[in-house]
């Protein structure tokens, strides 16, 4: 995969800042660190963690895990309100999911 379909950590900061405008959902910092378990995390404080992997993606499986995490700061489980906000971004998200973890 070229350059042009991923994001560096300026660029993907950008798209974070973009999705958290449109969900209307606040934080305090983006940070980035090698993780081995997870893709992302944020804590109750708003600051958000990524994992420096993720720069090695596609651009849609970034936006993809972007907007997960945004999402789980109004709804922490993957229930039926979190699926149908999900789909309205993303109307294969599972795809982009198995993509992620393939």
């Amino acid at each position: 995969m070229n350059n042009k379909n991923r994001y560096n950590k300026t660029a993907f900061k950008k798209k974070f800042i973009f999705f958290s405008k449109k969900l209307n959902i606040k934080f305090k910092k983006i940070s980035f660190r090698k993780m081995k378990k997870k893709w992302a995390s944020v804590s109750t404080r708003g600051n958000f963690t990524f994992n420096t992997d993720l720069l090695k993606k596609n651009k849609k499986i970034c936006n993809y895990v972007i907007v997960h995490e945004l999402l789980h700061v109004k709804i922490p489980n993957h229930g039926k309100l979190w699926k149908a906000i999900m789909t309205s971004f993303f109307k294969n998200y599972k795809k982009l999911e198995i993509k992620l973890n393939s």
